[in-house]
């Protein structure tokens, strides 16, 4: 017998606009048609298409856009950029935080299960508790390069800090020459706003973004102010597929999408209006409902295996 899904998961927020929409479908169709892969040494229609679309939705400073294949990649180049930009190799990361499973993405990662079996972890990375500013005083200095954090922690719990957090680490390290890293590989496009950061009216130096912005294809990008970029030796980072037409096919198709700012405020009113339906169901089981814009998470009071296995049947 057929059954209906509500998909929450999109495949770990890859497919926000769905699956198989029909806008980027015909742009991968057509891209596939004419040419599938060109190495970045030669420009093509599809990636300034890309460049173009995410172009005109980024704030200034944020203006040089280098191109990976996933969000751990893009996390790589945005440890790479800061450490070569500031001559320091201190990174803060936070307690919880999720940043990817390749290796310099998963040091930033405070999971034991993902770091144990490959430990040590590259040297200078130090995690701190979550929203917590007063921890963050503490381990400032002059080797930090940078400090990383996800706007909303995503696989940490969908955590949402408080107002003012985002904006205590830019001024912090505004203060002592540090550069603030914004992962915004789960958030981006997702909580009311193309990026959750502009909530708190600041630009981080190094953006990273991947999952949903080429609705399924596997694209990971790390956006960096001039200053940053101008620091970064030429040709001293790279990868073979990155950049590849048919995935900026698929982007700028999606990019095109999501600039519409109606979608961003109903993703506002879809969080809220899914926070209060399942709280009418008066569910004794639910410990606390939180999250912002289409990134919610629902807290049990009990694990929570059972009851996924049961939604599964």
């Amino acid at each position: 017998k057929d059954r209906r899904y509500l998909d929450l998961m999109t495949n770990y927020g890859v497919n926000l606009l769905g699956h198989t929409h029909p806008l980027v479908t015909d742009a991968v169709k057509l891209q596939a048609s004419k040419l599938t892969n060109a190495h970045q040494s030669f420009d093509t229609p599809a990636r300034q298409d890309f460049l173009d679309a995410l172009g005109a939705l980024l704030p200034p400073p944020l203006t040089r856009i280098s191109f990976g294949n996933s969000g751990a990649e893009a996390i790589e180049a945005a440890l790479k950029f800061a450490r070569v930009a500031t001559g320091r190799i201190g990174i803060i990361a936070t307690h919880r935080a999720y940043h990817g499973r390749t290796f310099g993405a998963l040091s930033a990662t405070a999971d034991a299960k993902y770091r144990d079996p490959f430990a040590p972890m590259l040297e200078g990375v130090r995690h701190i508790p979550f929203d917590d500013l007063d921890a963050l005083d503490k381990v400032l200095d002059d080797t930090v390069a940078a400090v990383i954090v996800e706007p909303i922690q995503g696989e940490g719990g969908v955590r949402v800090p408080a107002d003012g957090y985002l904006r205590g680490i830019r001024e912090r390290c505004d203060a002592r020459g540090i550069l603030l890293i914004c992962d915004e590989i789960q958030t981006g496009f997702r909580t009311g706003a193309p990026f959750a950061f502009t909530r708190e009216d600041i630009v981080p130096d190094i953006l990273c973004l991947s999952k949903s912005i080429a609705n399924g294809l596997p694209i990971g990008v790390t956006v960096t102010t001039e200053a940053v970029s101008e620091r970064v030796p030429k040709g001293s980072h790279g990868s073979t597929f990155a950049g590849n037409p048919l995935v900026c096919a698929a982007a700028a198709a999606t990019l095109k999408v999501l600039a519409d700012a109606t979608l961003h405020t109903r993703a506002s009113s879809v969080g809220t209006r899914f926070q209060e339906r399942v709280r009418d169901l008066g569910l004794p089981q639910i410990r606390e409902i939180r999250g912002r814009g289409v990134m919610q998470a629902v807290e049990l009071k009990k694990p929570s295996t059972p009851v996924i296995k049961a939604m599964q049947d």
